[in-house]
């Protein structure tokens, strides 16, 4: 049971890691506000996984990165809602990098 749980944590942390760097990708190459957010999300996601992997060890289950990510996704969704909350109004305004670049502004 106990090499079970020491995949499973090995998993975790690779499936992490993956997902950090495909978050890292998606946020460098793409220019859309909405698209970065969710590429960000997926950022915090894989370091949700991460921690979640290295809290297995030999005896158990660590308690406290279990708590780290429990925090971090309470956290998280307040700081997506307020990040598309901002989207929004950016997108209702009118106002885009591109154009100010192309005005000499």
């Amino acid at each position: 049971m106990m090499e079970l749980l020491a995949e499973r944590g090995s998993l975790f942390a690779l499936t992490g890691a993956a997902l950090i760097a495909l978050g890292f990708y998606g946020f460098i190459m793409r220019r859309a506000l909405i698209r970065r957010l969710i590429a960000f999300n997926v950022i915090g996601s894989g370091i949700f996984l991460l921690f979640g992997g290295t809290g297995y060890f030999g005896g158990g289950v660590d308690p406290v990165p279990q708590a780290l990510i429990i925090t971090g996704v309470v956290v998280a969704l307040a700081l997506t809602a307020f990040a598309a909350a901002l989207a929004v109004r950016l997108a209702r305004s009118g106002d885009d990098e591109d154009e100010n670049a192309e005005a000499g502004r």
